[in-house]
């Protein structure tokens, strides 16, 4: 699981080194081809994770509330572990 969550973190930091990425929206056509693939490549990373996934994490993917998704991995990645 721990390696479906850095996929998905990476994928998200992805998603923001886009949206802050002045040159690109340059060529706003490039820009939203991009923004397009990581939100697609987020959607299935999140579809691949092992569930049962925490709720909260869930509900943010689910509406798309990805910076509140990527907060939520960096702050509570260690406690997402199954407990057994």
């Amino acid at each position: 699981m721990e390696h479906a969550i850095v996929d998905l973190t990476d994928a998200l930091r992805e998603r923001l080194a886009i949206i802050r990425d002045d040159e690109s929206r340059r060529d706003a056509q490039a820009h939203l081809a991009r923004l397009s693939a990581v939100s697609e490549k987020i959607d299935k990373l999140s579809a691949a994770l092992p569930r049962p996934i925490d709720p909260r994490l869930a509900h943010y993917l689910q509406r798309r509330s990805f910076d509140k998704a990527l907060e939520f991995l960096e702050h509570c990645s260690g406690d997402l572990r199954p407990s057994n």
